[in-house]
């Protein structure tokens, strides 16, 4: 299959062009249009248990869509919800990609996409929750974020720490740790970042330049304050 990562990293979309028997996997409503050759429907990707673990435990959509060239060659135009970039990750099928809520876009034929449950301490203080996205398989996953993604690539031993809100994806051999920002609780507090995420690699560790409980912040202080005295 064909494809490419159209118009930056604010308004992103993804051009698939298919070749006839070839199919593009993308979360529910991420078409945006696609040549009259192609055809959509909707899937589970599994059973009816795992589409319930993305609803419910990943806060992923239940359902994904399916657009296969049955009837020809042609093109589908897909697009996230959110604004922010559009990543292409090549799976060889020798690790599992681990995914924040909101994160798959769309996948080749090859890959799956199922939950996955964090440990105790990760679940409960990581903004992810228990259960995030587990992608696996041979082919190319297509990932989109809140803001640009950035690649951060740790040799062997080196080490880096984010934001847990700024996460994307990272491979599932690499271990994270939740700890405090800075050496105090109250200095953690002060600083705006409380509990952070620490990586070691080696690996690659996909992170979004900006995140929405922050933009949702910034948002609120523009709207005008209510003056209701009732």
């Amino acid at each position: 299959m064909q494809y490419e990562i159209l118009y930056g990293n604010a308004f992103s979309a993804l051009e698939c062009e298919l070749e006839r028997g070839e199919s593009v996997k993308a979360e529910s409503d991420a078409m945006v249009s696609m040549s009259g050759t192609l055809d959509i429907e909707g899937s589970m990707d599994g059973n009816v248990l795992g589409g319930l673990a993305r609803k419910f435990l990943a806060g992923e959509k239940f359902f994904f869509q399916t657009i296969r060239a049955s009837r020809g060659a042609g093109k589908v135009l897909l697009a996230p919800s959110s604004l922010g970039g559009i990543i292409d990750v090549a799976l060889d099928g020798s690790y599992h990609l681990r995914v924040q809520k909101n994160g798959f876009l769309a996948a080749t034929s090859g890959i799956a996409v199922n939950t996955t449950m964090q440990n105790l301490m990760q679940g409960f203080f990581s903004r992810e929750g228990f259960f995030v996205l587990d992608v696996s398989g041979r082919g190319t996953v297509f990932l989109s974020s809140f803001g640009a993604i950035h690649a951060i690539n740790l040799s062997a031993g080196e080490q880096v720490v984010v934001d847990n809100g700024h996460l994307v994806a990272w491979p599932d051999y690499m271990d994270y740790k939740i700890e405090k920002a800075s050496g105090g609780w109250v200095s953690s507090l002060i600083s705006g970042e409380a509990l952070v995420c620490r990586f070691t690699g080696p690996g690659v560790v996909l992170i979004q330049t900006r995140k929405p409980e922050a933009f949702t912040q910034w948002i609120q202080s523009l709207l005008p304050v209510s003056n209701n005295r009732n």
